[in-house]
């Protein structure tokens, strides 16, 4: 393989990370602006708020945070809807967070 293509591919892997990662702290903004939604995110995923302060920035972090819109669709696409989103491109974020 060509050097070339291998440090265009791995810049355009860098991209859509960092985009998923943008939209996946978008949506934990969202999340957790609603104290119920921010129990049952807490709840669900075993996180305490500290942990969730320190690591928010984590793939594994992000990735948990879109897996639980994805599992309350009304969620998803309400959080969608508010960060200016689609439902299809946050499930797709977190395929690309989870992967790392």
């Amino acid at each position: 393989m060509d050097a070339a293509v291998t440090i265009d591919q791995t810049a355009s892997d860098r991209a859509a990370s960092d985009r998923a990662a943008a939209l996946a702290l978008a949506a934990l903004g969202w999340t957790v602006a609603d104290p119920a939604r921010a129990r049952r995110l807490i709840d669900i995923t075993g996180l305490d708020p500290t942990d969730l302060r320190a690591r928010a920035g984590e793939p594994v972090v992000l990735a948990a945070v879109l897996a639980f819109l994805e599992s309350h669709e009304p969620d998803l696409i309400a959080c969608a809807d508010a960060i200016d989103s689609d439902p299809g491109v946050l499930v797709a974020a977190q395929r690309v967070l989870e992967r790392q």
